[in-house]
């Protein structure tokens, strides 16, 4: 069992070159259901059936899941098992068309307006390496629109402050970003006045660390922009990738064209773009049910 988890994940890695992120959702969704299985049902992963699955999905939607959590369960399992069948370990998937999660509607992303862009934005106080550095990282996540992990992924050549752009790399492709100008201006003042005051080894290549002055993690961004968040007293739950959302949206309500979005955000395929659009005619119709007479 060990070995088919550990060739699944090599698998993961190095033919599909998925995200570490990814990587790690999956095999933690694996591992939770293998435990599961085995103290519940008596069974292990290479002899599960349908039924097993099902009782497992319907477990954690009685344990509080949402039913957004359960589909990527499921979704976990069904790669699963079609690679155990593709590398012969198993001759049929238990995970069948007849296995499914009704999600409901599907909300669209939570977005924040431009004054409570502004209102995030002017929270970090700039007079210690702490407020320093956080002020240029919400500037850059807002001005790029960037993916966590691609945020914390930067190193220190990825940024050419003479010309104001940043290199952003993910597993399949990189894109060259700009950088407006108070988001420039305060990634300047980070990197030539502050980070090297804050890093732990000279060498470090990691454009924004912790306290400590290693690399930030992900979790550690989180709790800085939550603390933001509290602090300008914005009642949305905002999420990094919140910041991410507002700045497709900003960017459509101001003239983008879907096409150069897509290249900005580093959308593969222009449908996830495309969600963006269908936000921006959902807030027009709000207004006009709002503000037509006749409505």
């Amino acid at each position: 069992m060990l070995d088919l988890i550990h060739a699944y994940e090599n698998y993961l890695a190095k033919v599909k070159q998925a995200s570490s992120n990814t990587i790690s959702s999956y095999l933690r969704d694996i591992r939770q259901f293998s435990d599961w299985v085995q103290q519940y049902e008596a069974v292990d992963l290479l002899n599960v059936t349908q039924q097993n699955i099902r009782t497992y999905l319907d477990y954690l939607m009685e344990q509080g899941r949402s039913a957004a959590t359960v589909s990527r369960v499921l979704a976990s399992l069904k790669n699963f098992y079609t690679y155990a069948v593709s590398t012969g370990f198993m001759e049929t998937s238990p995970v069948t068309a007849e296995l499914h999660i009704d999600r409901g509607e599907k909300k669209l992303p939570q977005v924040l307006s431009g004054k409570e862009v502004e209102l995030l934005l002017s929270q970090p106080s700039c007079n210690d390496p702490k407020g320093f550095r956080d002020k240029a990282m919400l500037e850059v996540m807002y001005a790029t629109g960037i993916r966590v992990t691609e945020l914390i992924d930067l190193n220190i050549e990825d940024v050419n402050l003479e010309l104001g752009i940043l290199k952003c790399n993910s597993a399949k492709k990189s894109r060259t970003i700009p950088l407006y100008p108070a988001a420039l201006r305060a990634l300047t003042v980070y990197i030539k006045e502050i980070r090297m005051l804050m890093v732990a080894d000279p060498a470090e290549r990691a454009l924004f660390v912790n306290m400590g002055g290693a690399r930030m993690s992900r979790q550690g961004f989180w709790k800085i922009l939550k603390y933001y968040q509290a602090k300008a007293g914005i009642e949305k739950d905002i999420t990094p990738h919140t910041l991410r959302h507002s700045f497709a949206v900003h960017l459509l309500e101001n003239g983008a064209d879907l096409g150069s979005l897509q290249e900005l955000m580093g959308h593969s395929d222009i449908s996830s773009t495309q969600v963006y659009t269908h936000m921006i005619n959902q807030k027009l119709k709000s207004v006009y049910d709002k503000c037509h007479p006749k409505a």
